[in-house]
């Protein structure tokens, strides 16, 4: 690749090539570090800013138990886990304000950032910490007491084996 075929290619494509936690799909880039479904997608805004989309969907609490959870548990975890994942002050370096929006399915919780930035590994940055925080908020969430399938075992399993190694 010659130097004037690095520069036509797009910021945000260099800064999503040059982060490890992304590979590209054929229309995002797939978030390879999180156990849920997680991408982002790009587009220039029209005022110099780089605009992208986070969108990270999770598991429902009866889809990663082995036993069956009350309708009012599973209504009340969720509702829970919507009003927590909506908090996101201070996750990111940008100065940017989200508008989070969080859909409820039978199989699965979505949750979606639009994130603008003028700089794209800024933002690129940015957007892998609000997936991060999507994550981190699940897991604080999970309730005791329910056997968990996967994803979710094993991220108790890692969170367990940080919490012993005395990791922050």
């Amino acid at each position: 690749m010659t130097e004037t075929d690095a520069d036509a290619e797009p910021p945000a494509s260099r800064a999503f090539d040059a982060h490890d936690a992304f590979e590209p799909a054929e229309d995002a880039w797939r978030v390879v570090t999180t156990a849920f479904d997680a991408a982002v997608s790009a587009e220039p805004a029209t005022d110099e800013q780089l605009r992208l989309w986070v969108t990270v969907t999770v598991p429902t609490l009866s889809a990663v138990t082995v036993d069956s959870v009350a309708d009012v548990v599973e209504d009340g975890w969720a509702e829970t886990f919507e009003r927590r994942v909506v908090d996101v002050g201070g996750v990111t370096r940008g100065d940017g304000e989200f508008d989070p929006r969080v859909a409820v399915g039978d199989d699965g919780i979505t949750v979606t950032f639009e994130l603008r930035d003028g700089n794209a590994a800024r933002a690129v940055d940015d957007a892998k910490a609000l997936v991060d925080f999507v994550e981190g908020t699940y897991v604080q969430g999970v309730i005791p007491g329910y056997e968990y399938t996967d994803p979710v075992s094993d991220l108790l399993s890692a969170a367990r084996r940080q919490g012993n190694d005395g990791a922050v």
